[in-house]
């Protein structure tokens, strides 16, 4: 499994890439000043760093239960984001809703917005971190 350090290191790296890409991006596409954007994404990106930390912890847990591994196949890659994007929409979707005075309804069409270009993103990054970081394989245990 991958060590607290090791987990910071993906989260914020993770993050910052995020923001480096989204806030403009989320600027030009939905049409709204680039400071309105960087703030939510900045915020959304806390919420999601926690999120992420805590979520993927739970899920190597229970990978290395289910599995005795926490090697993801590419099935299960898609199963993982899937999973963590669904609930960190659940997370932000009232906090776009009320910072750009906007109705639930356009909060989750920007929210399913974000989700699909972070699962995108989510996807493509762990893979590269993984194969830059790989996961050491644990030692051999002997009586």
């Amino acid at each position: 499994m991958r060590t607290t350090k090791d987990r910071i290191r993906h989260t914020i790296g993770f993050e910052l890439l995020g923001l480096v890409i989204f806030a403009p991006l989320a600027s030009l596409v939905f049409g709204f000043e680039l400071q309105l954007m960087g703030v939510l994404a900045l915020v959304g990106s806390v919420i999601a760093t926690v999120w992420n930390y805590i979520y993927n912890l739970q899920f190597d847990h229970a990978l290395l239960r289910w599995q005795g591994s926490v090697r993801k196949s590419t099935l299960m890659r898609v199963f993982h984001a899937l999973l963590f994007e669904g609930g960190l929409l659940l997370l932000f979707l009232p906090m776009i809703a009320w910072y750009l005075s906007i109705s639930l309804w356009e909060a989750f069409k920007m929210d399913i917005a974000m989700a699909a270009f972070y699962l995108v993103y989510a996807f493509f990054y762990n893979l590269a971190y993984d194969r830059i970081f790989p996961v050491p394989h644990p030692a051999p245990q002997t009586e």
